[in-house]
């Protein structure tokens, strides 16, 4: 089986849904990057009307984990009713989303994950009296519980607005082989989710068609890149060999990163 050297050039399977997929598809062809959009899962809505508007208005916080947490709450209950003494989002994307539907006062952490949200004033300061505060994280149906938790602890009322689930794609059982045809040789992951399912149809999935040379090639060869480092210390935990992380999800830090990796090879190579 012959196998492609990561450096040499970048054939990279996007796992992102689309919007997400198909801006960062467009900007690693601006920079002669090739690569193929593969969504994983979509999503669909989930939370009711009338859950939706009990859960944003009236409440002290509100908390935005992604865009499409704002897009799918906005779908059941209009923007415009919506009534937070505070606005919070995760990332920039999740606050230009807001932006984009008339919420303009909002705050977002430097540190675009729940830890940067922790960190923010409004939550950790000693006078922000969160035991007097009640609080709306509105995301999808699955996800981290360090939010809550911290928020809870600190004294805080929590509730979900599940706004949108995810609904996994079905695939064939010869995607592993499929994608080394293609001459995939590096991975776009984004979270701990999409980077087991992504293990599952390559890694474990060669592995069950006894493949050993084709096991080696997806754990040892090719380039995975996330976007955090707890999903790198989970790659790594799971054997992966060649991980990178990427400083935040967006298209232009992801493409950097890719654009980084092909400049050390050439510096390396001269």
């Amino acid at each position: 089986m012959q196998t492609i050297n990561c450096s040499d050039q970048l054939n990279v399977l996007i796992t992102r849904p689309a919007p997400k997929a198909k801006a960062l598809a467009q900007q690693l062809a601006a920079n002669n990057i090739a690569s193929f959009e593969q969504p994983l899962f979509d999503y669909q809505p989930l939370a009711d009307n009338q859950t939706s508007a009990r859960l944003l208005t009236g409440v002290d916080i509100i908390i935005f984990v992604s865009t499409a947490a704002v897009e799918f709450a906005h779908v059941k209950f209009a923007a415009q009713n919506w009534h937070g003494k505070v606005v919070i989002a995760v990332g920039k994307a999740t606050q230009k989303a807001l932006h984009t539907l008339g919420i303009n006062h909002v705050i977002c952490p430097n540190q675009e994950n729940s830890e940067g949200v922790l960190a923010l004033p409004v939550l950790s300061e000693p006078d922000s009296r969160l035991c007097e505060k009640v609080i709306t994280i509105v995301r999808g149906n699955d996800g981290r519980e360090l939010l809550a938790n911290q928020l809870k602890k600190r004294g805080a009322t929590v509730n979900y607005l599940e706004s949108y689930q995810l609904v996994w794609r079905a695939f064939t059982k010869d995607m592993s082989k499929q994608w080394f045809n293609q001459q995939i040789n590096c991975i776009v992951v984004t979270s701990n989710a999409i980077l087991e399912k992504m293990m599952a149809l390559t890694v474990s999935q060669a592995k069950r068609n006894n493949d050993s040379l084709l096991t080696r090639y997806w754990r040892d060869q090719c380039l995975w890149v996330v976007t955090s480092q707890r999903v790198y210390n989970n790659a790594k935990a799971l054997s992966l060999t060649s991980v990178v992380i990427s400083d935040g999800a967006h298209a232009t830090n992801v493409t950097a990163t890719l654009q980084q990796q092909l400049n050390n090879h050439t510096t390396d190579t001269t």
